[in-house]
């Protein structure tokens, strides 16, 4: 009899579990996937093209609160839990919501997840959403492409359209954005990159991607996201802390496995971070992974126009995720509103429509900043809806992307941006250097 599997995910890493372990597997049968964190994933199927043999109906996917009727519906042996960042209390409730209905609880591990490739691979992730990642990849990339490598960046998934066509991606031009009809979340990961002339590859199937990626590759590195751990075997592993949420390195799924497998430990922001903070993450480097290499590094703002915003009143706009289930309470825009001078930071809430307003009632703790979420065409309208009716007299942008490119905003605005900046030695050139990369 073949073991009956339902897998819990939000538009990622469970498809990569699919794909990599469940797929053309005769010892098991896929009957459901569960959604969550992601809006409108639920009621979808994971397409019968991507399935391999035994899915000609593809695999339907349900929301995550329909958990123990599905178990029941579908007689399901094993319930594979498969997104990230979430705390190991709320891990272990998941688990026991699923014990009590009879089902195990699974957790895949790195080595039943990693593709190997024969290319080097260079892994960039975080302890949490909002770390500075995506400033650490960029900076990565860039010593690299200086060192006359072939760099090609492999982006962790952030399917949320057609799953069909986004099999595999490959972005070279912003141009290659609107074709795929990026939403904001997308493009604020591969823009950037895109600007440095680095070519961004992604979608749903991690080995079909890979092998297309080392054919143009010297060097790859994994863009990870949302803390998870990387899809493919890394030859260096680096991983970002935070302190201004010390110790979430060991208490969220599965960055404390990020934390404990790491060959580098950044401890960015430690411009802005307190002292305290700073050496709590040092001590757990040292109980938890005293053989990893620490790089201290800031994350300093620039702002082309930074008289705009003093002594005026402002709406501050941050990246979504890092608002939402980064659990972040402010990020660069707020930093660089406070560093400039603004009379007064302008709660966005009473003024947030549709989608908008749905997110600040379901993430109570963003508080009086604007996440520009923008995972579909709803969401983007209500945000451009949300800053029109906003009080304000100018607006501090600190999304990776240049938002104005996507949608009309009515009132003066000044964009922020950020790079990684290590402090003292060991540099990310040095480490780079050491193991041979350049």
């Amino acid at each position: 009899m073949k073991k009956r599997v339902l897998i819990m995910g939000a538009a990622g890493r469970d498809f990569h579990n699919f794909n990599v372990c469940y797929r053309d597997n005769p010892a098991y049968e896929v009957v459901a996937f569960t959604a969550t964190q992601i809006p409108d994933i639920d009621g979808r199927k994971y397409p019968a093209g991507l399935c391999g043999q035994g899915y000609p109906d593809g695999i339907p996917i349900y929301s995550e609160s329909e958990l123990p009727e599905l178990i029941i519906r579908y007689e399901v042996d094993d319930v594979v839990f498969s997104y990230s960042d979430v705390p190991h209390e709320y891990v272990m409730s998941k688990a026991s919501w699923v014990l009590s209905c009879g089902a195990n609880f699974i957790l895949l591990g790195p080595d039943k997840t990693m593709l190997k490739s024969s290319k080097p691979v260079i892994s960039v992730c975080a302890v949490r959403t909002g770390c500075g990642k995506s400033q650490t990849t960029r900076k990565v990339c860039g010593l690299l492409k200086n060192s006359g490598k072939k760099v090609v960046a492999v982006r962790h998934p952030m399917p949320y359209g057609d799953l069909t066509k986004q099999r595999v991606q490959r972005f070279a031009t912003i141009e290659d954005l609107k074709t795929n009809k990026c939403t904001i979340e997308e493009m604020e990961e591969y823009e950037p990159h895109i600007n440095s002339g680095i070519i961004v590859y992604a979608g749903v199937d991690y080995e079909a991607i890979l092998r297309q990626a080392e054919s143009e590759a010297d060097i790859i590195v994994w863009d990870g996201g949302n803390n998870d751990t990387p899809f493919y075997c890394s030859d260096l592993e680096i991983v970002i802390t935070d302190p201004h949420r010390p110790e979430h390195e060991i208490l969220y799924h599965p960055g404390e496995t990020n934390f404990r497998r790491a060959d580098v430990i950044i401890i960015n922001k430690v411009d802005t971070g307190d002292l305290e903070s700073i050496e709590m993450i040092r001590r757990n480097v040292f109980e938890f992974n005293p053989s990893a290499t620490v790089i201290e590094a800031a994350s300093p703002i620039y702002i082309d126009n930074p008289g705009m915003i003093k002594d005026k009143t402002a709406l501050v706009i941050e990246d979504g995720p890092t608002l939402t289930h980064g659990e972040m309470r402010y990020g660069a825009g707020y930093v660089a509103a406070q560093k400039f001078g603004a009379a007064d930071i302008v709660d966005p809430r009473p003024f947030a429509v549709g989608e908008i307003e749905k997110t600040f009632e379901n993430y109570e703790g963003i508080g009086n900043i604007l996440p520009a979420m923008g995972y579909g065409p709803k969401q983007i309208s209500d945000l451009e809806k949300t800053i029109s009716r906003v009080d304000a007299e100018v607006v501090v942008i600190a999304t990776p992307i240049n938002l104005t490119r996507l949608i009309k905003i009515n009132k003066p605005y000044v964009r922020v941006e950020y790079e990684l900046q290590e402090i003292g030695r060991p540099t990310l050139e040095t480490v780079l250097r050491d193991r041979g990369f350049i």
